[in-house]
């Protein structure tokens, strides 16, 4: 289901004449009203003129989060407050928070690709959308809540938490779309379960799941637990929020990047060359359609890569593979790049484990350790202590067959592991690095 027809099948030549008009406007605009932009084109030598083709994108500088933060709290604003309806911010788990304005007009053209993100995933009028992201300071819970009613839907503000309430209402109101992180839906399905409901007692039919880095084998996880498709969307606060791209039903391979408003780079993380289509890199965006907060070539820090080709769904915005992890989050474990999210779909190709992990990173002896904690289902935790073994075994073999280093297993009982109402923390580095 296309939202859209006229943007989002429009043919690539006048997609990239869009783009390349509404990035030179914007580079004008940010070079005369954000003191930062004006010195950091100086300083590479360009001014907004010389912005003549989309190429020309790679001669202006990245644009980091700390860069942000050095501007706190309203340094990157090319708009004066009395035309900012809205501020939001990150977290701020390490120093002060990102903080990002909307205007008027930016509200309403995050609420339009919501919408469309609504669509590519089969939700539409008539629809009852259970908005189980947080509500405040965070972009997902208000992102989604205004592209659900710009859509038609129905949306249920519940945001996060109450799990209880979440399911008597999912129940109650036959809320057929749930919006959370992939980890709660997961720790939903169990606690459906615990209630002594089935998932054929709900009415849901599809997840839109995002806020955190998640693998294929828990899709298939979730699907199985709440029969529903299980949709991949991504957004970040500094950029948007959610809805900067996303999956299609048709497909559900790669999520489809909003280039009308966003341009998508890929580069090396280390040297910040501009890497082809096909090759993994980090990816950096460029927002084109922002008025109160433009950003040019944003650091996201997330790994993943561009695919060129064509959707069978007919939409001719480029798509994102999944995001693998960050290059931020990554760990170098004896000198070995280890993503979590490998070793997640490692876990959950494992026959016995159940969906819910820790990673566990030290140092002892100046010699850096790997500790995976995995709970086991209830059927294998019952059975006899040679097979919980053979268990644990199969699996430190299988990380070292996969990185080359030895990794200790710990096999914990069903549902001793944490639980998360947002994201998860699945990482826990003890180093002092």
């Amino acid at each position: 289901m296309i939202y859209s027809d006229e943007m989002e099948t429009m043919p690539r030549e006048a997609l990239e004449a869009l783009q390349l008009k509404r990035l030179q406007n914007m580079v004008e605009r940010v070079y005369n009203l954000v003191p930062f932009y004006k010195k950091q084109l100086n300083e590479q030598n360009v001014k907004p003129e010389d912005i003549k083709s989309l190429d020309d994108l790679k001669r202006l500088p990245f644009t980091s989060k700390q860069d942000l933060r050095d501007n706190y709290p309203f340094g990157m604003f090319t708009l004066p407050m009395e035309h900012i309806v809205r501020v939001h911010a990150s977290s701020g788990t390490t120093g002060k928070p990102t903080v990002v304005g909307y205007s008027r007009r930016d509200i309403e053209v995050w609420s339009e690709l919501m919408a469309r993100s609504f669509a590519a995933a089969g939700v539409g009028r008539g629809d009852i959308i259970q908005n189980a992201y947080g509500y405040g300071l965070f972009t997902g819970g208000l992102g989604a809540h205004y592209g659900g009613e710009k859509l038609g839907a129905t949306v249920i503000p519940i945001s996060g938490g109450n799990t209880k309430k979440q399911i008597m209402i999912m129940n109650d109101f036959k809320s057929t779309v749930l919006t959370a992180t992939p980890s709660y839906t997961l720790y939903l399905s169990e606690a459906i379960k615990d209630m002594n409901l089935d998932k054929t007692d709900l009415h849901l039919k599809v997840g839109i799941l995002g806020a955190e880095p998640w693998s294929e084998e828990m899709r298939k996880a979730i699907e199985d637990k709440l029969d529903i498709d299980a949709i991949d969307i991504y957004g970040l606060s500094e950029i948007m929020g959610p809805g900067v791209a996303i999956e299609c039903k048709e497909a559900k391979h790669g999520l489809h990047i909003w280039e009308d408003a966003f341009i998508p780079e890929i580069i090396d993380p280390e040297t910040g060359d501009v890497l082809e289509d096909g090759e993994e890199g980090e990816l950096v965006i460029t927002t084109i359609a922002k008025d109160a907060m433009p950003l040019i070539r944003y650091r996201t820090r997330d790994i993943t890569r561009i695919i060129k080709d064509p959707c069978v769904c007919g939409r001719t915005h480029r798509r994102i593979e999944r995001i693998k992890g960050r290059s931020d989050d990554m760990l170098i474990i004896r000198g070995v790049n280890i993503f979590p999210s490998q070793i997640e779909s490692l876990l959950m190709e494992t026959e016995g484990v159940e969906p819910h992990y820790q990673i566990i990173v030290d140092r002892v002896d100046n010699l850096d350790t790997l500790e995976v904690r995995v709970e086991v289902s209830e059927k294998v935790f019952s059975d006899e202590i040679k097979q919980l073994q053979n268990l644990q075994r199969s699996i430190e073999k299988d990380v070292k067959d996969l990185y080359g280093i030895n990794v200790k297993v710990s096999l914990a009982e069903p549902k001793s592991l944490e639980r998360f109402e947002g994201k998860a923390k699945r990482v826990i580095d003890n180093r002092r690095l």
